[in-house]
């Protein structure tokens, strides 16, 4: 096979020629020039950071003809041998494949020996966080007082996972991501050196598909000139990288910002059909919402946008986004993407995600006017006055219980216990729920279960969205005029109340079950209902002690005894 890779073909040959890591190539070059180089180094960073190109530049320096050097002179015999392989001093191990301790020890027993080619052996151990413990202890010894003939260089893309006495005994340098300037910069001089053409644009592309990778971003660019016809364009690289063009993002982020959800899904439906990863196609539009953010916060830092180039229909978007809104939205849809992430139907998560925004109106998640103490002030006074209704509905709950076995009487109910609209969270409800626990029963809760599934047909029919939402509940208890619904997902339980609980109680009524509807999360109605079981076994256990007291008091006999004789000396026999 003739054919090499470009990302081998453009294999750094010099410290210089490394991209991106001038604090690294420096003072390796002055510790090369003076031969005051370690006996052992720990290069780490990310992928395709040139860790082991660096690694290898270093084995040719120190063994150059020419040494001490600042850079090898790839034109010598040891220079060329390390480069095509020939010289058996330079020893690559990937610990991926060879982390036992039967190799570590193998090396340990041969490095005693002296070079054969050249002047020093390097051994250049690749993911190197993948040794063994017993491995890691095997080298150890070897570090700390390997022969003079001898450096080891290890590489790793997890410095964390190895132990801090193999670290401390290396010079560690640590390798960051390329800047995307630095990448198209390299990738033009590679296309220039093999006399071929792209847009600045497609470069671009390229570059934040690599995400500072520049292996990544040769093998990208190598993908794109067998793709395209003549010049890269941006749509090639496109059509390669999966990703969309940022006209395609601005379409979809107008969509959303006017509520428009049938053109947000065909959007995202076309993308689909496309052969576009739903995955990266979220994130792509968090990327794009995070850009907007910063443009609107830190407008003179555009080379740190990430999927967005600024232009004028950039701009003009962006002046008419409210900044709370964008908070919200890149928060949501980050949730929706961990749970894309380990989804079998991710498609049905990204739809999922346009509704809920096309649902989230502007200046709804904050108040416009945040400074306005007035209305803090309000709020707070709304909050308190709720703190003191639900504490006053959870005491008579609690202390009647007993009269009936169910609760409080119908007439002796607290007129705090009819809930506010709006106010069905978790929360400010507790009082709530605990009142349609007194008076539920099992088989109020039995009729509404049978019914929820024509309950669940009707509202799909009302709403194929408020269908979705309410799909994550479950009906928990009923006391035959309320119905709570716990939800596994907060966001659900969210919807559910606020923007579908007209359809939801409207489908009950339909299926003859006009009952009003409560919504608690999961885990707080599990709170609620062991708090609730524990605060009725304990008034039972009060109300029997104190009426088998009242029998005996009341006993004339004994009541004339202890008149007699005392109460010490009284005791009572059944």
């Amino acid at each position: 096979m003739s054919y090499k890779a470009l990302y081998r073909v453009w294999r750094p040959q010099k410290l210089e020629d490394v991209a991106g890591q001038h604090h690294i190539t420096q003072t390796l070059q002055n510790a090369l020039g003076k031969e005051k180089f370690s006996h052992a180094y720990l290069f780490s960073g990310p992928r395709g950071t040139g860790k082991t190109s660096a690694a290898k530049i270093l084995a040719k320096a120190i063994n150059c003809k020419q040494a001490p050097v600042q850079e090898p002179c790839n034109e010598c015999e040891a220079c060329r041998g390390i480069d095509d392989g020939s010289v058996v001093d330079i020893i690559e191990i990937d610990a991926a494949s060879n982390n036992g301790v039967d190799e570590i020890r193998y090396i340990r027993d041969n490095v005693i020996a002296a070079p054969r080619d050249v002047r020093y052996k390097v051994y250049i151990i690749d993911e190197v966080h993948m040794l063994s413990t017993g491995a890691f202890n095997a080298l150890l010894k070897t570090l700390e007082e390997p022969p003079k003939h001898a450096v080891f260089i290890l590489a790793t893309t997890e410095p964390h996972k190895i132990p801090l006495t193999i670290v401390s005994r290396c010079q560690r340098f640590d390798f960051k991501q390329i800047t995307s300037r630095d990448l198209v910069d390299r990738m033009a001089f590679v296309l220039k050196e093999e006399g071929m053409e792209a847009e600045e644009d497609a470069l671009h592309l390229i570059a934040r598909a690599a995400e500072g990778g520049m292996r990544d971003a040769l093998s990208l660019l190598d993908q794109a000139v067998s793709f395209s016809e003549g010049t890269i364009s941006a749509s090639d690289v496109l059509a390669v990288t999966g990703s969309v063009s940022q006209q395609f993002l601005t379409k979809v982020v107008q969509a959303l910002k006017d509520q428009d959800t049938p053109a947000a899904l065909e959007a995202a439906d076309q993308m689909i059909r496309e052969g576009k990863d739903p995955l990266q196609f979220m994130g792509d539009i968090i990327y794009y919402f995070r850009d907007m953010l910063l443009y609107q916060t830190a407008p003179g830092l555009n080379e740190m946008m990430d999927r967005v180039t600024v232009d004028e229909t950039f701009e003009e978007l962006a002046e008419k986004m409210d900044t709370a809104w964008l908070y919200e939205v890149i928060n949501q849809l980050n949730e929706y993407h961990q749970e894309m992430k380990g989804a079998s139907h991710p498609k049905i998560f990204l739809e999922m995600a346009l509704i809920n925004i096309c649902h989230t109106k502007e200046g709804s998640p904050a108040p416009q006017n945040p400074t306005d103490q007035s209305e803090i002030q309000s709020l707070k006074e709304k909050i308190s006055e709720l703190e003191q209704q639900v504490k006053a509905v959870k005491t008579p709950a609690a202390g009647s219980a007993g009269t009936s076995g169910k609760g409080a009487p119908e007439s002796t109910r607290p007129e705090t216990s009819t809930p506010a609209p709006g106010i069905s969270t978790a929360r400010g409800m507790d009082g709530r729920i605990r009142q349609v626990l007194s008076h539920a029963t099992k088989q109020d809760l039995q009729a509404v279960t049978n019914e929820w599934s024509a309950v669940m047909k009707e509202v799909k029919q009302q709403s194929v969205p408020g269908h979705a939402w309410l799909s994550d509940a479950k009906p928990v208890v009923s006391d035959g005029q309320t119905v709570l619904l716990a939800f596994q997902n907060e966001m659900h339980r969210s919807m559910v109340d606020t923007k579908f609980r007209e359809i939801v109680e409207s489908a009950m009524q339909a299926a003859g079950r006009p009952l009003q509807l409560l919504t608690v999360q999961s885990a707080q109605w599990e709170k609620i209902k062991e708090e609730f079981k524990q605060q009725y076994k304990e008034k039972d256990e009060e109300e029997e002690d104190p009426g088998d007291g009242q029998e005996d008091a009341e006993d004339p006999i004994v009541d004339e005894a202890v008149k007699l004789v005392g109460s010490d000396l009284v005791e009572i026999e059944e």
